[in-house]
C-alpha cells in the first residue's frame, strides 16, 4: 500500500488516453500501459531488496520513472541491478504473454527507453558505466551532455509530433538536471563527510581536486608530502568556502 500512494499519474497520461479512447486506439494503449506497468515492477522488485527509499513513481504514456530517495553514494552494482530489472522485467512479460501487438509496443519502448538521454533507463547505464571509469562530477556532466546530442540528433530526423513532444518533455529534464549540477555534486560531498561508506577500494588524489573524486572509492588527498583524509578536505572546502573543486 506503501508502494502504491507513491504513484503519480502525469497529466500528459490522461490526455494520451484520451485520444486513445477518441481513435479508437484504447486497446493498444492498455497494451502499452501494462508493459510500462511491468517494467517499473522490476525497478521496484530491485530497489525494495536493495532497501532503497523510493520517492515516487510517475507513470508517464512513452514510460515510467522511479524516483529515489537516496544517498548518490550508494553502490553502483546496487544502481546498475535495479536499472537492469527493468529492462528484464519488460522482456520476460512479452516472453509469456507472446502476441505480435505486445511485440511491437515492446520493442518501441525498450528502444526508446535505451535511448542515453536523462532521465531514460539508457542514460542512467551510461551514467553507470561513465561512474565505473571517471570521476563523479565528469560522470555526471557528460551525461547531460551526450543527452543533449541525442536529443539533437533525434531532431534531425523525421519524426512524428508525439515524439517531437516527448524530446521537449526530455530536454526540460536535462536542463533541470544541469542546473542542479552542482548541488548535486556538492551533495556528493557532503554524504562523504556525514555518513560512513564501507568502499573497498581506495585511491590517492594529489592536490586539492575534488573533482577527481569517485563513487564506489575512499579518497586520500596528498598535499605538501602529506596525507588527509576526505572528511577532512571537505570539512576545510566547506568552511572555507574553497573553489578549488
Amino acid at each position: 500500500m506503501k508502494i502504491i500512494s507513491k504513484i503519480k499519474i502525469h497529466i500528459f497520461f490522461y490526455l494520451v488516453a484520451l485520444i486513445a479512447v477518441l481513435t479508437g486506439l484504447f486497446k493498444e494503449f492498455l497494451i502499452l500501459t501494462s508493459i510500462i506497468i511491468v517494467h517499473e515492477i522490476g525497478h521496484i522488485s530491485a530497489s525494495l531488496y536493495f532497501k532503497w527509499n523510493i520517492d515516487k513513481i510517475i507513470i508517464l504514456p512513452f514510460g515510467g520513472l522511479t524516483v529515489f530517495n537516496e544517498k548518490i553514494n550508494k553502490p553502483i552494482n546496487e544502481e546498475l541491478v535495479i536499472l537492469l530489472l527493468g529492462p528484464i522485467f519488460q522482456i520476460m512479460y512479452a516472453i509469456i504473454f507472446y502476441n505480435p501487438l505486445i511485440l511491437k509496443y515492446h520493442y518501441a519502448l525498450l528502444l526508446f527507453n535505451l535511448l542515453p538521454i536523462y532521465p531514460l533507463d539508457g542514460s542512467k547505464l551510461i551514467n553507470i558505466l561513465f561512474n565505473k571509469l571517471l570521476p563523479f562530477k565528469l560522470s555526471h556532466i557528460l551525461t547531460l551532455y551526450l543527452s543533449f546530442l541525442v536529443i539533437i540528433i533525434c531532431l534531425t530526423l523525421h519524426l512524428d509530433l508525439l515524439f517531437i513532444l516527448i524530446l521537449l518533455l526530455l530536454i526540460i529534464n536535462v536542463i533541470k538536471e544541469l542546473n542542479n549540477h552542482k548541488y548535486i555534486f556538492n551533495k556528493f560531498l557532503l554524504e562523504r563527510y556525514f555518513y560512513h561508506f564501507n568502499f573497498k577500494k581506495n585511491k590517492i588524489i594529489k592536490g586539492h581536486f575534488f573533482n577527481k573524486m569517485f563513487r564506489d572509492y575512499k579518497h586520500l588527498f596528498y598535499i605538501e608530502n602529506k596525507y588527509h583524509s576526505e572528511k577532512e578536505m571537505i570539512s576545510k572546502m566547506f568552511d572555507n568556502k574553497d573553489k578549488l573543486w
